[in-house]
């Protein structure tokens, strides 16, 4: 295994990573902002105002996306377990 498929597998996983994780985060601060600003308008400074929101919305966001999510996860990681019979071949 050459240095240039070392920065593919690894260029590979960053790239799911982001896809794996943008869409929770995504909605995460999306959620976050609304209740931030609603908190704003009406004056209402409870710090733990923002944290069930959140929760709800990131676990809406994995039963949504979840299965999207593991096909994904599970596409990755059989190409990465494919190529291993190839590592050390010219």
């Amino acid at each position: 295994m050459d240095q240039a498929e070392v920065i593919e597998v690894g260029s590979k996983a960053m790239w799911v990573t982001i896809q794996l994780g943008l869409p929770i985060l995504g909605v995460s601060l999306v959620v976050g902002l609304m209740v931030s600003v609603f908190q704003a308008v009406t004056q209402l400074q409870e710090p733990t105002l923002t944290f069930i929101p959140k929760i709800l919305a990131v676990i809406v966001v994995i039963v949504v996306a979840g299965p999207w999510m593991l096909n994904t996860l599970l596409d990755f990681t059989i190409d990465l377990w494919s190529g291993i019979p190839d590592i050390g071949k010219d």
